[in-house]
């Protein structure tokens, strides 16, 4: 029997308004007979939706956290906006995970600051599973610590490796270090640094993985700095969207292509899907207390759907326990980091 799991949406959260939110939640429930949702947002929106579903409870709020504020200011000041008291839900146990697609900075801020860290963790990080082509690949971190010692790109790796586990189900997930070469010589001191503690410390580590691993599929959890991260990320979402418009442009180019293009609809649509970010819901906060899950701004219905069953599935894997078990021993036996996570989260839109 599925276990039953209340998941916290942010209705506030999303370019396309609460609607699409609504409709993602909609298809949620219809998937998931042992899902709950407690929707989080204007009272006049949420309360009408959550009276036409049986597994729906409306948490009325009546402040909204916009995309151009500043996250950390915003979480502070904004206790009755949507995202805090999404996070607030889980931190009191009323639900054991949460779903936005609002504000990446303020949905990182609130996590970590309401939600809290899980014991052991120096740092929580954003992972985002890549469409690479023999298998998915998580990157992380893509956001979250701009800057990261050593030790932090090791727990990294430990946690990646619980969430592709657990959510992925990959049995032994293999593990390489972003660089720029394979070799251990390779790479700035703290990189060089890391290599060595992730090759003492993890028996799942392979070695450096290169730019072009990303998509290769040649690893299963690429971990590096959250500045790196995130420039990966948009290279690669970047790169995404100018190859199908090359693709489009070439298709239309005249009358056989043009004719070319009928045959192959179909298959260009599942590439597409494949590569779409909507068909992983949104990007894992990993290392706080309960299941985070944060969507593109961007976010349709089915990615909105997407990103609420994954943060169910986290739960029901108990990805945050087994990270909090494989962090806790060798956090315990180092000096623990002055808490700084305001200063990382500050700037994240």
């Amino acid at each position: 029997m599925t276990e039953q799991v209340i998941i916290a949406v942010d209705a506030m959260g999303g370019d396309r308004g609460p609607e699409t939110v609504f409709a993602g939640i909609t298809q949620a429930l219809n998937a998931d007979p042992a899902l709950t949702v407690i929707v989080c947002g204007d009272k006049a929106l949420v309360e009408p939706y959550c009276a036409s579903q049986e597994r729906a409870e409306a948490c009325p709020t009546t402040e909204v956290i916009a995309m151009d504020e500043h996250p950390a200011t915003a979480v502070r000041k904004k206790k009755d906006s949507s995202i805090v008291v999404g996070c607030r839900l889980v931190r009191e146990g009323r639900a054991q995970g949460f779903f936005s697609a609002g504000s990446t900075g303020a949905c990182l801020a609130a996590a970590t600051l309401v939600m809290g860290r899980l014991k052991g963790v120096k740092r929580p990080a954003l992972a985002q599973v890549l469409p690479a082509y023999e298998h998915p690949v998580l990157l992380l971190d893509v956001g979250a610590n701009a800057d990261c010692k050593p030790e932090y790109l090791v727990q990294f790796a430990r946690m990646g490796c619980a969430y592709m586990q657990g959510v992925m189900g990959v049995a032994h997930p293999s593990v390489g270090l972003l660089n720029i070469g394979e070799e251990d010589t390779k790479g700035s001191m703290e990189v060089q640094e890391a290599h060595k503690l992730l090759r003492a410390e993890l028996p799942e580590f392979k070695g450096n993985a290169e730019g072009r691993d990303l998509l290769s599929g040649g690893f299963d959890v690429i971990v590096t700095d959250g500045f790196t991260g995130n420039v990966c990320l948009k290279t690669i979402e970047g790169t995404s969207k100018t190859l199908f418009s090359y693709v489009k442009d070439a298709l239309k180019s005249s009358v056989v292509t043009s004719l070319g293009a009928l045959l192959i609809k179909g298959k260009l649509a599942v590439m597409k899907d494949k590569l779409s970010p909507d068909a992983y819901g949104g990007t894992p906060l990993l290392g706080v207390k309960g299941a985070c899950i944060i969507g593109h701004g961007s976010s349709n219905e089915r990615a909105v759907a997407n990103g609420i069953a994954v943060a169910a599935e986290t739960v029901r894997s108990s990805v945050a326990q087994v990270i909090a078990s494989s962090v806790e021993d060798s956090a315990a036996s180092a000096p623990n980091a002055a808490s700084s996570e305001t200063s990382q989260v500050g700037d994240q839109h």
